[in-house]
């Protein structure tokens, strides 16, 4: 299950994608008619255009590189198992129900199916939301068959080896600095998402200081799965930094990438290397804003080399990660994966 992409660039197919995403309460979490009025009366109206304009940069022939990247991923992995993979998308096609139903008609006798988000890291906008999207569908349609859900992987090995093999052709070059981009979410997320009600952004050392609250922690987890990743790496700490894209709004986790693309030449920083971590297939926030606006803003504010290194999308690696935790719970090893 991925987040989706609009049916095309049409501004009228933008514009139905944008208010079923942004009326999600677990986005913009604010009361219902508060938020219709901002997305329906303001953001949407105003959005739609220029989000059109900036995925007809990025559409292929196929579609929409999340999609047919998704639809690449699904394949990749039918490849490692017997088991039968559809896909779902949060928002837009095919939907959740459409995946469910797929694999009823080619296993009627369905007794389980196994969920897996590919959002690496918990946050209520993107992990929760798909996770408790699919439940409803799930719940509603009273299927027959069990429904067990893959954990956010971000400290798990073969996703870090994933991660680490996919980087390692781009760090032959050379470089000044590594940026590892994560997609930004407002504060008051990580605090409503503190299971304990007491210890997420109270200090300054939150996220380095052990608590219950970390499996729930976006911030946390992002923060982990950087040092996870450099550590193997053997990166100098002072070689990389994380910063957060697609603010929208005030209160929003900082350091904000578009900022820091155009003060790193400033620092000295003129050839960087940008990844984005927090997604695991190529889609119009990392081809459009970062591949093709951040780069502009980076070369113009003075840096001279630019490169972003592609998302896992169909790693050999991160094909048999997924392919791996399915077949470890058919062993009964139910460490990655809960039942519902």
């Amino acid at each position: 299950m991925n987040l989706g992409s609009p049916d095309s660039t049409e501004v009228k197919d933008v514009s139905r994608y944008l208010r079923q995403f942004l009326m999600d309460a677990r986005v913009i979490d604010y009361p219902y008619l508060l938020r219709s009025l901002l997305v329906k009366g303001l953001i949407v109206p105003f959005r739609s255009p220029k989000s059109a304009a900036a995925y007809q940069t990025i559409w292929t022939k196929d579609g929409s590189p999340l999609v047919v990247l998704t639809k690449q991923l699904q394949q990749a992995v039918q490849n490692e198992i017997t088991e039968n993979v559809a896909i779902g998308m949060r928002y837009g096609n095919p939907s959740p129900e459409a995946a469910f139903e797929e694999l009823l008609n080619k296993e009627p006798g369905l007794e389980e199916v196994i969920l897996v988000p590919l959002y690496p890291h918990y946050a209520m906008s993107s992990y929760e939301t798909a996770v408790e999207y699919a439940k409803e569908i799930y719940r509603k349609k009273k299927y027959k068959f069990t429904l067990a859900t893959v954990k956010p992987f971000f400290d798990e090995q073969y996703y870090l080896e994933a991660m680490v093999t996919n980087m390692q052709p781009w760090l032959q070059n050379g470089y000044d600095h590594i940026l590892f981009s994560y997609h930004g979410i407002p504060e008051r997320h990580i605090r409503k998402s503190d299971t304990t009600g007491n210890h997420c952004l109270l200090s300054a050392d939150c996220c380095n200081t052990a608590s219950e609250a970390h499996a729930h922690c976006y911030r946390h987890q992002v923060f982990t799965t950087t040092q996870r990743v450099t550590e193997r790496l053997n990166i100098p700490k002072e070689k990389y930094s994380i910063s957060f894209q697609s603010r929208l709004g005030k209160g929003w986790l900082q350091p904000f990438t578009d900022i820091r693309f155009e003060e790193m030449p400033k620092e000295g920083i003129k050839k960087l290397l940008v990844i984005c971590p927090a997604f695991v297939s190529d889609c119009l926030e990392t081809l459009e804003e970062i591949d093709e606006r951040g780069k502009e803003s980076f070369l113009k504010a003075g840096g001279e080399s630019f490169t972003m290194i592609p998302c896992l999308n169909i790693h050999p690696l991160w094909v048999k990660a997924i392919a791996g935790w399915i077949k470890e719970y058919g062993q009964g090893n139910k460490k990655m994966i809960t039942a519902d």
